[in-house]
């Protein structure tokens, strides 16, 4: 199965990288773009019986290494 994790900053978390981002956009034109917020994504193969149990394990692996509970938010996509 194909495990894909989206991970994001929470609201209210400061991201730096956004703001640069939103500061580049704005420089080269694009004055619409606001609240831009960037995150990561992780993609990986995954050996699973059924997509429920895929998605619990990959669940405890964002808990436990792929990203930090106390600042970051995630959401797991099996396929």
């Amino acid at each position: 199965m194909k495990a894909t994790v989206h991970i994001f900053l929470k609201p209210g978390v400061l991201d730096v990288q956004g703001k640069a981002v939103e500061s580049a956009l704005h420089g080269l034109g694009w004055d619409g773009a606001s609240n831009v917020r960037v995150g990561r994504m992780i993609t990986f193969d995954l050996a699973a019986l059924d997509a429920a149990a895929a998605e619990g394990e990959v669940k405890v692996m964002c808990d436990k290494l792929l990203a930090n509970p106390v600042i970051e938010s995630y959401r797991v996509e099996i396929a």
